[in-house]
């Protein structure tokens, strides 16, 4: 079932501050992946998220995992954080996972700063294998009882976790893009945008196709990519957004007029997000 992807007029509020949350009461229109998104007049939504609290007393102490250096002395590992965002695994609800090697709490704190933003979360489980303590949170809109699939708001939700991470685990900010600017120690590589970004589209059946895109992380990817793909008329099913360390990983479920993307379309959208994603620095001027 499509539903409607709302653009926010102004995002920059997201990036400005990851301190505090202001949320401008949602329209009651339904969800966010609509036929013709693009042409659609859908009230604007502007979030500045507000840290998911992680309480200090929920947090579990450092991983004690160490690398050996020539001199004889140790450094700790810091695990690679992943934030996951997912629309597709269930009918009735968004899974959001958190995975911080074994570090993380039961997110208490988290759940009740999620009730506060309008979400309840009807489930939530913890899981353990060989990449660590997986955090797992099915959440609905209190309003509706429906998943939540406003991509303002799945950003939103993103940020104050990676904010959360970065405040209460000021280690994890050197495996993230946003502790370049905000966290306690900037990654120690950066990513080169243009070898980081993979774009590859695939049929899934006669009536959609696969988008899956690779960039270097930055704020406000989910609320841009979906913008890109609904400007040119293509419509967002369901989908799923990664975080892991310095990388975001976007699979989409995405058709053209109900059907599956023929090739010279896939090309089209393939050029336009490799368009929006390349250098930052890059001059509009030189286009």
């Amino acid at each position: 079932m499509a539903v409607p992807m709302a653009s926010c007029g102004s995002i920059s509020g997201v990036y400005a501050n990851l301190n505090a949350i202001e949320k401008i009461p949602i329209s009651s229109s339904p969800g966010l992946f609509r036929s013709s998104f693009g042409l659609d007049h859908v009230q604007k939504i502007c979030l500045v998220p507000k840290r998911l609290a992680f309480s200090e007393s929920t947090i579990i102490p450092k991983a004690s995992s160490t690398a050996a250096v020539e001199d004889g002395s140790s450094q700790e590992t810091v695990p690679t954080p992943k934030v996951i965002i997912d629309l597709d695994s269930d009918p009735e609800s968004t899974v959001v996972e958190v995975t911080f090697g074994d570090r993380l709490g039961a997110l208490l704190d988290t759940m009740s700063a999620l009730k506060n933003l309008g979400l309840n979360v009807v489930k939530a489980n913890v899981y353990l294998d060989s990449s660590g303590k997986h955090n797992k949170l099915c959440i609905t809109n209190a309003s509706t009882g429906r998943k939540v699939e406003d991509p303002e708001l799945l950003e939103a939700i993103r940020l104050t976790i990676i904010s959360n991470l970065m405040e209460f685990h000021p280690e994890s900010s050197s495996q993230l893009a946003m502790g370049e600017a905000f966290g306690a120690y900037q990654p120690a590589q950066k990513l080169d945008v243009d070898i980081a970004t993979h774009i590859h589209i695939y049929d899934d059946g006669p009536d959609r196709s696969l988008l899956c895109v690779e960039a270097a992380d930055r704020p406000g990817l989910i609320v841009d990519l979906v913008k890109i793909i609904t400007e040119i008329n293509i419509d967002v099913i369901s989908g799923e957004f990664d975080t892991e360390g310095l990388l975001a990983k976007a699979k989409f479920h995405v058709n053209y007029k109900n059907k599956a993307l023929i090739k010279p379309l896939q090309q089209v959208l393939a050029n336009s997000l490799r368009y929006y994603l390349r250098r930052p620095t890059t001059e509009e001027s030189s286009f």
